[in-house]
């Protein structure tokens, strides 16, 4: 069951996918240092998933706040 969450809670997901988007960024470019291609593609991979995670809790927080301007332009 997917929970429905409010835009302040897509904002804070998306923050900490961005976090985690930073880490994974940052461990890519010590792999890429060491000369280690592979694993620092694979962290370089994992900082997209969370970065386009990140911009769909966006999303999700535009379209929740213009519903909301909706419901009360309705009254």
């Amino acid at each position: 069951m997917t929970k429905v969450l409010t835009g302040t809670q897509h904002h804070e997901a998306a923050a900490e996918h961005h976090a985690q988007a930073a880490t994974h960024h940052h461990q890519a470019s010590v792999h890429y240092e060491e000369k280690d291609y592979a694993h620092a593609a694979h962290q370089a991979l994992m900082a997209h998933g969370h970065t386009q995670q990140a911009v769909r809790h966006a999303n999700d927080a535009t379209k929740y706040y213009l519903e909301q301007l909706a419901k009360d332009a309705a009254r």
